[in-house]
């Protein structure tokens, strides 16, 4: 391993700690934690798409004429994952984005969807990605966690945005959500089959492959750039603090 991912590890450790053991998994146990769960999450599940996005117009080319860009293992990386992310299957056979497949989970479950509805309509209209986050009644440290994605992806500094890409979006929601939904579904709660799907299939399609390469794909773009490693550095830990932060946010809402 690059001594510069080395370094990642070892200084992301804690957080990354702090993440995989957060109370908040230890309060989310009913149906409606799991909505309010939900309506704060969808904002990360949706606002990841435009982190791949990015990452796929910086690394491979989506520009016409094509002509071939970067590293061919990077761009099928990249590719695959949008594939998935994008244009999966859900548990009908029918096509639709993982975003997509959220919702309807949400809707199955009967969480709130008017807000990232709210959302997606103001960007239409042309209403400037910030000042939708800020009309938006939803916790502070989601609007927080929000902003700095987009922030991040604004600066065009794509080793940045690889790093928050890697290390703060990895999924860390634990396989105890999992156990409490087929336990809800094995005593007849059906409306949970959707968000069980969901997150089987999240884990079915990262493989074991994807860690790795994104790995390779930090060391091709920042190199032996001391400058690079350390700005990719920072911006991974400002994206786990603000994921640590939209918990509290969740958890505090759950507790009331």
């Amino acid at each position: 391993m690059h001594p510069q991912l080395e370094r990642f590890q070892s200084e992301l450790s804690n957080l990354r700690k702090h993440l995989i053991e957060h109370p908040l998994y230890a309060n989310v146990r009913t149906i409606e934690d799991f909505r309010i769960f939900m309506e704060q999450h969808i904002f990360a599940v949706w606002d990841f798409m435009s982190l791949l996005k990015s990452l796929q117009r910086n690394l491979t080319c989506v520009e016409i004429p094509w002509k071939p860009n970067g590293n061919p293992v990077t761009r099928r990386f990249i590719n695959e994952i949008v594939l998935g992310e994008e244009s999966d299957t859900d548990a009908e056979g029918t096509v639709a984005s993982h975003f997509e497949m959220y919702l309807a989970a949400m809707e199955q479950i009967g969480a709130k969807t008017v807000t990232i509805h709210t959302l997606l309509k103001d960007i239409k209209k042309g209403v400037s990605i910030q000042d939708a986050i800020f009309e938006l009644p939803i916790n502070d440290e989601t609007k927080s966690f929000l902003n700095y994605t987009f922030a991040c992806i604004q600066t065009g500094k794509i080793h940045e945005i690889a790093a928050v890409f890697t290390f703060g979006r990895e999924d860390l929601i634990p396989d105890m959500f999992i156990e409490i939904l087929r336990e809800m579904r094995a005593s007849g709660q059906a409306n949970v089959s959707k968000l069980l799907y969901y997150l089987e299939r999240h884990i079915e399609v990262d493989g074991d492959d994807h860690g790795p390469i994104s790995l390779k794909m930090m060391e091709e773009l920042c190199r032996n750039d001391e400058q690079k490693w350390n700005e990719a550095l920072t911006a991974a830990k400002i994206a786990m603090e603000k994921r640590i932060a939209l918990w509290d946010g969740v958890l505090r809402l759950i507790k009331n």
